[in-house]
């Protein structure tokens, strides 16, 4: 069996990984960095949240009753807004609501990530899930999407972790 690999390969396995160009290359921001934002344009946060505002809250209460119907138009179920903002310090509110297959779930997340971008500029800040689909997250920072296949929402039950939380149930 002969080996097909380019010598390059070869050369650069003994070399040491510089871990600071790939995070560059890829556009992640630099946790020492004073800017606000990584080479994507994705929004970092580079000290603790501070509080939301009454109007930002109702901004942002408006971004994810639009990431509610987008999940809803797909054909989601459960779609819950739990309003969190008095309850933790990292984001005001989730979504969580359900697909019927880890395939549903993982297009129900992607049509929100597209329509967030598309009609807001939104860009999440992390993704987390994609594969296999069973639970998705998208991290806008100021909300948070969860979506779920059946046994995911059954096993996590986030919606009764956050019981304390006010909670919109959307049709």
């Amino acid at each position: 069996m002969t080996d097909d690999r380019p010598d390059e390969l070869d050369q650069d396995a003994e070399q040491p990984v510089d871990h600071d160009a790939n995070m560059e290359a890829y556009g992640a921001a630099d946790p020492e960095a004073d800017g606000s934002e990584s080479a994507l344009g994705v929004p970092v946060r580079s000290q603790p949240r501070e509080r939301s505002t009454d109007d930002k809250l109702e901004l942002i209460h408006r971004h994810t009753l639009l990431a509610a119907a987008t999940a809803s138009g797909m054909k989601a179920e459960d779609i819950r807004i739990l309003d969190v903002h008095e309850l933790v310090s990292y984001t005001d509110f989730l979504l969580i609501c359900t697909g019927r297959s880890a395939r549903q779930a993982g297009r129900i997340a992607e049509e929100i990530a597209l329509k967030l971008k598309k009609e807001l500029g939104l860009i999440p800040s992390s993704v987390e899930g994609e594969r296999p689909g069973e639970w998705v997250l998208l991290d806008y920072l100021d909300f948070i999407v969860h979506v779920f296949t059946p046994e995911a929402h059954d096993f996590y039950r986030l919606d009764v972790l956050w019981k304390q939380a006010p909670t919109e149930i959307i049709e």
